[in-house]
């Protein structure tokens, strides 16, 4: 597992374009402001001094100016729990994709450790499987939504975390919006629900469960009306399209976070004017299992 730097070929922007290897996808997340798309290349891995990648990959990497590995990943999770957690938060640090003081706080107490399975390499910049034909999303995805969601994360505010797994992100708006606002989790599998509410309680967040921190198990793709409005709402799964009832339960003033599409998937930020108008961008090239049914999910 290695992790690369990219230098941009446009000098005005004198940017650095970061990028992690998982596994056997190599995701090229660009960093920078005059992106259009990240990219997506297989195949590609780091095998002893040499670099191997599909035909494609190699004409994409020509185009590039400058690539070098900067340090291998293992090298960063080498001691107990909470001082790799530390150093997992300190790696995205350094590479430009946690920026805010905020965002590093919060994901240096909640112990991403404590939200996978046992036998899994917590710490390693990728998604990792939680069963259920589910996943829990690689760290620079968890601290890219943070950062997206920050400012609609302030004590006293309210958060949804639709498809809310093993409950990592949900215990990480928690502690964001504290005892004064609300965090809630939907995930329509009851296994990984309950899951998420052991994990919860071992975790930084377990005073706030059930007095400001709730997990319901539910379809994602309606929401939590309850407890609507919500000042964000992130959604970890892909839609097809933005759900209506989102929409609804998304409060004006409020952001949402939310992957569209199927085969290609994009990365989009919606916030809901005051007027109750939408302003939709993209942030990026990503890809997400299906935000689907429980049985389709099963089915895979």
């Amino acid at each position: 597992m290695t992790i690369f730097t990219i230098y941009s070929q446009n000098q005005r922007e004198k940017r650095v374009m970061h990028c992690v290897a998982l596994g056997s996808r190599f995701r090229i997340p660009l960093w920078n402001p005059v992106r259009k798309k990240a990219f997506t290349v297989a195949k590609l891995f780091y095998s002893s001094s040499s670099y191997h990648c599909a035909p494609s990959s190699v004409k994409l990497l020509s185009l590039l100016s400058d690539v070098r590995p900067l340090t291998t990943m293992e090298n960063f999770w080498t001691s107990g729990s909470v001082d790799k957690n530390k150093r997992m938060v300190e790696s995205l640090q350094r590479y430009g994709i946690i920026k805010s003081k905020k965002v590093s706080e919060v994901m240096e107490k909640i112990d991403r450790g404590l939200f996978v399975q046992s036998d899994t390499p917590a710490y390693v910049d990728s998604p990792m499987q939680i069963g259920y034909n589910a996943t829990i999303s690689a760290p620079h995805m968890h601290a890219t939504c943070l950062e997206l969601l920050k400012e609609h994360l302030q004590p006293g505010m309210r958060a949804l975390d639709v498809g809310s797994g093993t409950g990592y992100l949900t215990a990480c708006f928690a502690i964001m919006v504290g005892s004064q606002g609300c965090a809630v989790g939907v995930e329509h599998i009851p296994e990984l629900a309950s899951f998420s509410i052991e994990n919860i309680k071992k975790s930084s967040a377990s005073s706030l469960f059930e007095g400001s921190l709730w997990v319901h198990v539910t379809d994602g793709r309606l929401g939590w009306a309850e407890l609507a409005p919500y000042d964000a709402i992130h959604v970890g799964a892909a839609a097809p399209e933005i759900p209506n009832a989102l929409i609804e339960q998304l409060k004006p003033g409020g952001r949402m976070v939310i992957p569209v599409g199927t085969i290609l998937q994009d990365l989009k930020v919606i916030d809901k004017k005051l007027d109750g108008s939408l302003s939709i961008r993209t942030e990026t090239s990503v890809r997400y299992v299906p935000l689907t049914s429980k049985d389709a999910q099963l089915r895979g």
